[in-house]
């Protein structure tokens, strides 16, 4: 008897203490799981910081060339899309010829009959030094960099440029602090003319293009400032100022010029129903020079940033890697081969209103008798408004005048005094 209520006492109170164990596994995996999120985000910190914010950029050498390949594969990739869809050769249309017999046309001057003609072999021609282009080029750039800096016009430029309507709703207004246009120039050499088969060459052959090389080493600097806005979850949540200076230190590169002559092309469409050919005016294209760089150019960059308010961060390299990479790209989707910027030429037929310079006699002639003609008209002139002036101020006298003599007092004939006129007698 004593047996069963010693059992039936110790089992409860065994199996109360059984019940805690489920407890303690529970806080403690909630504490393994803690500590782990806290582990892994410690950890990728770590790494963002590392490798992200002070992680050492690759070399320029390796950078150039790497550029450089990925450049030529995509310029060959164009090239062959290019030739697929280019219409053959000799296929140029709708070149009008006049009719007339006046007017008498030389023979078609082909490529090799304009090389022959000017005594340029492409073979054994030697390169050219270009020194006196290049001393044109300074003369032109040091009056560049003399009117940006009269009454701070580049700077009112570059601040209209920057805080136009492409920037970021991300940025606040971006201000200028540094701007310098460098002290040197470029040096143009190696200059030669070959002929180039693109694939679009008509009759006349391939056309003609002067490759040259360029150097630059100088230090043209732009620094800026403004502050990055987290405009999540509400505006403004948080700011983080942004202080940025970018320098080019050194360009060097193969610059490729050719001639593009006008030509005028005629474009015809027919209409469905008729299936009658309409032809429209003639389009024609003005005479442009071409420029491009070839795609294993090099361009040097110094980048410096500093980030934040109190605590700064000062020359990150993945910002710096960042503004090139953006840098390279705006170059290659302008002016880097197979891409060109063509510049409009202007008419070079020789004009009066162009030239410039003493005149000659009979110019002196007409000028004198033209100087003579404009002193006559100015003093006629001047004599018609100081009579008109005259008359206006006669005109204001007499009407002066005959106002006051209506409001002057009469006097009375017998006693002396004075009275209105139209009063009534006493």
């Amino acid at each position: 008897m004593r047996l069963e209520v010693l059992s039936a006492v110790v089992l409860p109170t065994a199996g109360r203490d059984a019940q805690p164990a489920p407890q303690q596994q529970s806080s403690l995996s909630f504490t393994e799981g803690f500590l782990l999120g806290q582990l892994s985000i410690v950890i990728f910190i770590g790494a963002f910081i590392k490798f992200f914010i002070f992680g050492e950029p690759p070399s320029p050498e390796r950078t150039a060339s790497t550029r450089a390949l990925a450049r030529q594969n995509r310029d060959h990739g164009h090239k062959r899309s290019f030739s697929a869809h280019s219409s053959p050769p000799g296929s140029r249309s709708g070149i009008r010829v006049s009719s007339s017999n006046v007017l008498r046309y030389p023979p078609r001057l082909t490529t090799p009959i304009i090389l022959a003609k000017t005594y340029y072999n492409v073979d054994s021609h030697q390169p050219e030094s270009l020194d006196w282009f290049n001393v044109l080029i300074a003369q032109t750039i040091a009056q560049f960099r003399t009117d940006a800096h009269q009454d701070e016009a580049i700077l009112t430029s570059l601040t209209d440029v920057l805080n136009g309507s492409q920037k970021p709703d991300f940025l606040s207004s971006i201000k200028v602090t540094e701007v310098s246009l460098g002290e040197d120039f470029p040096i143009l050499s190696n200059c030669r003319v070959h002929p180039v088969d693109d694939g679009t060459a008509g009759p006349d052959g391939a056309k003609l293009q002067a490759r040259m090389d360029v150097d630059l080493s100088d230090l043209i600097t732009l620094g800026v400032e403004t502050k990055i806005i987290l405009n999540w979850p509400k505006p403004l949540t948080a700011v983080l100022p942004v202080a940025l200076a970018v320098s080019i230190v050194r360009f060097s590169g193969t610059l490729s010029v050719s001639f593009l002559p006008s030509a005028s092309t005629s474009h015809s469409s027919s209409n469905a129903a008729t299936q009658v050919p309409l032809h429209q005016p003639l389009s024609t294209t003005p005479t442009s020079l071409a420029f491009s760089f070839l795609p294993d150019y090099r361009l040097d960059l110094s980048v410096r940033s500093l980030v934040g308010s109190r605590s700064r961060l000062q020359d990150i390299p993945k910002i710096a890697q960042m503004v090139e990479n953006r840098l390279h790209a705006w170059i290659d989707e302008r002016c880097v081969e197979p891409r060109v910027q063509q510049v409009v030429l202007p008419s070079l037929w020789p004009r009066k209103k162009n030239t410039r310079g003493p005149l000659g006699e009979e110019e002196d002639a007409l000028g004198l008798r033209a100087t003579e003609t404009v002193r006559d008209v100015r003093e006629e002139a001047r004599r018609e408004v100081e009579e008109e002036r005259r008359k206006d101020r006669e005109h204001r006298e007499r009407e002066a005048a005959s106002f006051a003599e209506g409001l002057r007092w009469r006097s009375k004939a017998e006693g002396g005094g004075y009275e209105m006129p139209g009063s009534m007698p006493l």
